[in-house]
């Protein structure tokens, strides 16, 4: 990890979202998401009101994950199934930001956690049967890929909701 992590404190957000119950394998499957959600935000006169992101809400690496792709808004809009609208929750965040290639995600990720873990960090995590639900856990993808084809330049910033 090249930056060191930083805690900061975050004001809840609304968003617009879609969700899928993936494998690792299966991620495009959400990412895929993104572009007809602009396109129909675009549509409905709705400017972005920040990044585009990542939601896990549910992780069993070994099996399902269950994210979400959303793009953040400014104020209720009104949608149509599968599309949802949701909030972000406030609160305070762990947060490192990654330049390169997507593929070197579950490395940062695993950084960040182990660099939580050494300060007693806890996380707004719950582990059930099927996995850990998260309270937020973000990939923020601040790099748009039209402008920057190069994944090895993409920066996303990881944003992991602590625990009130």
């Amino acid at each position: 990890m090249l930056a060191e992590p930083t805690i900061v404190e975050r004001s809840e957000q609304m968003y617009v979202g879609r969700r899928e119950s993936i494998t690792m394998t299966e991620f495009a499957r959400v990412a895929d998401h993104l572009p007809a959600m602009f396109g129909w935000l675009g549509e409905q006169g709705v400017t972005p009101a920040g990044a585009p992101f990542f939601r896990y809400r549910l992780i069993d690496m070994s099996a399902e994950l269950v994210v979400e792709a959303g793009i953040p808004v400014a104020g209720p809009v009104a949608v149509e199934e599968p599309v949802f609208v949701d909030v972000l929750p406030a609160g305070r965040y762990a947060t490192v930001t990654h330049v390169g290639h997507p593929d070197e995600l579950m490395g940062v990720t695993a950084s960040l956690l182990d660099w939580a873990q050494r300060r007693g960090l806890e996380w707004d995590r719950t582990p059930t049967p099927e996995g850990e639900v998260w309270g937020a856990r973000l990939e923020v993808l601040m790099t748009d890929p039209a402008e920057e084809p190069d994944m090895h330049k993409w920066q996303t910033v990881l944003l992991f909701k602590l625990a009130d």
